[in-house]
């Protein structure tokens, strides 16, 4: 067996491909827009070939999806999560639980999916600023 996909529904597709691509570092590896059915699906990767999130954009769409609604969390490992989490601060995402163990944090989409960043590897040496940095929210 092989993970393929993960699909969230989103409310605001070029925002939200925005944010996955432009501030986590996806690549859009294909899109689909189906006229009949009135939506559109984006796929994004960390690479070409790797499992990918669909993101589905349903055109006629008026309520806001609730927060949870058939879904979790997503999940990444990244090679430095202080790089990492400071990138995203550099570029206006909101950590939500910051890495303060050197190892987890929490930040949410536009359409307020929760997504786990983890570092690679062992854990990094607990540092400021992280160690004393509160949460924000809920993740």
């Amino acid at each position: 067996m092989k993970f393929l996909h993960t699909m969230i529904r989103v409310k605001d597709l070029d925002h939200s491909v925005d944010f996955f691509t432009s501030k986590l570092g996806l690549v859009e590896t294909r899109r689909k827009e189906y006229e009949q059915g009135r939506f559109t699906l984006v796929f994004l990767a960390t690479a070409p070939g790797e499992p990918e999130i669909e993101l589905t954009y349903n055109w006629d769409q008026t309520d806001d999806y609730t927060v949870g609604n058939n879904f979790g969390h997503l999940a990444f490992s990244v090679e430095n999560i202080y790089d990492y989490c400071r990138r995203l601060m550099d570029k206006g995402v909101t950590i939500l639980r910051p890495p303060r163990d050197g190892r987890m944090a929490f930040i949410r989409t536009p359409d307020q999916i929760s997504i786990e960043l983890l570092q690679q590897g062992d854990s990094l040496p607990v540092t400021e600023p992280w160690a004393s940095m509160e949460n924000k929210g809920v993740w």
